[in-house]
């Protein structure tokens, strides 16, 4: 993998181990981003999350969330259950919509003793529920000596942990690039381009990270939005699938759109959202007219439930969209 570069973008990341943080000065000491633990395990949430959320984005640092995988995550279910207990998280800080970076998998330990087919198992249904439930994917952050349990999983933007200040990370794993690289704990490591290892603002040690690129390029690469204008969505509506009442609906320019999660479900189909680029596919197809409203991803609901087969009704005098999947009495 590649080797730190002076014009990249510095950050840390913190939990409530570090005690009380002075994030003015953080950002005055040259750093530009910030991941916040939030989560550990099905219940564990950080004390210090919600303030910490709150402090770092008025002091201007882009900020992003972060969930430790536990030992005790041994099945996909228990993994789905972690991510739904990170996510909740994130939305009692406001929602996905309040951070400028994406969510994080932190995966690093093997105290059950699991396979590597079981951890990369583990580590995918997290994922995937994380990204299902936010529309943003996620994040992998984990150490050299771990990142051989994942297989398949380079798709992901990489973290990668290695206190060095010459020993660059090894491809491994499919990943032969790091997006951010944490090259120290405030002890041990290489130290920030001004020659320190602490940080300002921040009593003790605490890690140091790396953006391999300039704050403005992390910026753009994660935090561009489609802006949708609020005139735009002229109504609101209900989403009714075979029967049931699933979400809810937003019109633009006369056209019904639904959540992407919530129409690929109904129709039984794997979707991705793409944050970088923007894009949303449905069973490996891209998909066009994409709108994105407090950090949902919302898709044209009739051209694509029509497409497979499905029968898509309008009451407009009650503002219910229904519909009926191919076999649905």
């Amino acid at each position: 993998m590649q080797q730190r570069n002076s014009r990249n973008a510095q950050g840390i990341d913190v939990s409530h181990h570090q005690g009380n943080i002075d994030f003015k000065k953080v950002a005055a000491d040259g750093i530009s981003f910030v991941f916040i633990k939030a989560t550990q395990g099905k219940t564990f949430r950080s004390k210090t999350f919600l303030q910490f959320v709150e402090d770092a984005k008025a002091a201007g640092l882009l900020i992003g969330a972060y969930h430790y995988v536990d030992d005790s995550a041994t099945t996909p279910e228990a993994a789905r259950q972690e991510a739904a207990n990170f996510v909740s998280a994130i939305k009692d800080a406001g929602g996905i919509q309040v951070f400028d970076l994406p969510p994080v998998m932190d995966y690093e330990s093997n105290k059950s003793g699991l396979s590597k087919a079981v951890i990369t198992t583990v580590a995918k249904a997290f994922l995937q529920e994380v990204e299902q439930l936010t529309g943003v994917q996620p994040i992998v952050y984990t150490y050299p000596s771990f990142i051989g349990n994942f297989s398949g999983l380079n798709n992901y933007p990489l973290w990668i942990a290695r206190y060095s200040a010459s020993q660059v990370p090894p491809d491994a794993s499919g990943w032969t690039s790091w997006d951010f690289w944490q090259y120290s704990d405030g002890e041990n490591g290489d130290t920030l381009p001004s020659g320190k290892m602490r940080v300002n603002g921040i009593t003790g040690p605490v890690d140091l990270n790396e953006y391999a690129g300039t704050e403005d390029e992390l910026r753009e690469r994660f935090t561009k939005q489609a802006v949708v204008p609020e005139k735009e969505a002229v109504a609101t509506g209900s989403f009714v699938a075979n029967g049931k009442q699933v979400g809810k609906t937003l019109l633009f320019d006369g056209k019904t759109y639904v959540p992407l999660r919530t129409l690929a479900n109904t129709l039984g189909l794997p979707f991705k959202w793409d944050n970088t680029r923007k894009e949303a596919c449905l069973n490996g197809t891209k998909l066009q007219s994409v709108q994105l409203v407090e950090g949902v991803a919302y898709v044209q609901l009739r051209p694509i439930a029509e497409s497979y087969s499905a029968v898509v009704s309008w009451d407009s005098k009650l503002k219910i969209a229904a519909l009926k999947t191919k076999g649905d009495k």
